[in-house]
């Protein structure tokens, strides 16, 4: 006799984010992605699509335009006019999320929880700018690899469910 497993709506819910995260955790570390955010790093942006082609010598160009297109259509960058304006956590456009590099150069990303990240991705201690939603009150915290430092005490990150399905949570930005 088969062993039928019963489970309910909230798991059956719980395996396909799962499959989905799984999904997107491998289409970033592919290496167009890699060497997107490696240019945002780096440079900022926008970048130009083409620039991002012409790094790949040896590669098909038409072979890293698909991946950059597929990476565009999985809601992991953004291109507009042929440039990437858009590559989770980075936004070219200002956000209302400074991240100061070790550097000393400033990076917009695309919400608290991409700032936060920028830190452990990059490998680096990095300074976080940004304003209470609910008072306006300035919040200035470092970030390192290892978490926020200890001026961020206090400080609460929320997280809301997005409204409309279907969206692109890049075009909400």
């Amino acid at each position: 006799m088969p062993n039928l497993v019963i489970k309910t709506a909230d798991e059956l819910i719980t395996l396909d984010l799962e499959t989905r995260w799984r999904g997107r955790r491998a289409a970033r570390e592919t290496q167009a992605s890699r060497r997107i955010l490696r240019m945002f790093l780096d440079h900022g942006g926008p970048i130009p699509t083409e620039d991002i082609v012409a790094t790949f010598h040896g590669s098909p160009a038409e072979t890293v335009r698909q991946a950059l297109i597929t990476l565009d259509e999985d809601d992991l960058i953004r291109i507009r006019d042929g440039h990437v304006d858009v590559a989770y956590p980075f936004s070219a456009s200002p956000t209302p999320f400074v991240v100061r590099l070790s550097n000393g150069k400033e990076r917009y990303a695309c919400c608290a929880t991409d700032a936060l990240g920028i830190a452990p991705m990059a490998g680096q201690r990095v300074e976080i700018r940004s304003r209470c939603h609910h008072c306006s009150l300035p919040l200035e915290f470092s970030v390192t690899p290892d978490g926020p430092g200890p001026e961020a005490a206090g400080v609460m990150l929320w997280f809301g469910k997005r409204m409309e399905e279907g969206c692109r949570v890049i075009d909400s930005l």
